[in-house]
């Protein structure tokens, strides 16, 4: 295949990505069609079945993408900081924060679990930001700064509690009130000697 194929075939999976994302951002899973995302894309519907093999394939992709993207905005609010304790808060809210985006609420948050399925979709967030999550428990566990607890179940906890909150957020509930709130959640994990003043 010469550079100039494979550029072609780069920017029409490309150009088929952020048209299925828009739509399903927008739309919701069920009211995309392929062939429109092909149409508004400017490739042909085979071009799309080639690249994706369905509409199920096309969006488990954009999942994928988004799911990454949200790892790397966790992550980058994180390194923000350098305590340990301030990285986990600034994750977690930049997380929360994230409920207000259309494609995290639409595409992660409400039709991947359905679409997908749960296995698939836990393996996904597992792969992003709950391993950053997990990365950020271990590290705070093991300087003391939080009581030591079985790790796993843990982060299964906290992840579970953030991706309600904010879809929670996406639906309208006050992200102020979240934050305080999850502030209030993880501020328990801390040994009685490190809490405040």
């Amino acid at each position: 295949m010469t550079a100039n194929r494979a550029q072609q075939r780069a920017a029409t999976r490309r150009a088929l990505l952020d048209e299925g994302r828009r739509r399903f951002a927008a739309d919701g899973y069920h009211h995309v069609a392929l062939a429109d995302v092909a149409q508004a894309a400017g490739v042909t519907k085979g071009a799309a079945y080639h690249h994706f093999q369905s509409k199920a394939g096309l969006f488990r992709a954009v999942v994928a993408e988004v799911q990454q993207e949200l790892g790397q905005r966790v992550a980058s609010a994180a390194e923000q900081h350098e305590d340990l304790w301030e990285q986990l808060r600034a994750g977690c809210r930049a997380f929360l924060a994230a409920g207000t985006d259309p494609a995290v609420r639409n595409i992660l948050l409400v039709d991947a679990p359905t679409v997908l399925g749960w296995d698939e979709w836990r393996a996904l967030d597992e792969q992003s930001s709950a391993r950053h999550l997990q990365q950020a428990l271990a590290a705070l566990s093991a300087n003391g700064a939080i009581t030591r607890l079985p790790r796993e179940p843990l982060t299964q906890l906290l992840s579970g509690a953030m991706n309600e909150a904010a879809l929670w957020i996406a639906q309208g509930g006050n992200p102020h009130a979240a934050e305080q709130a999850l502030d209030q959640l993880l501020t328990g994990l801390r040994p009685p000697t490190t809490h405040p003043t």
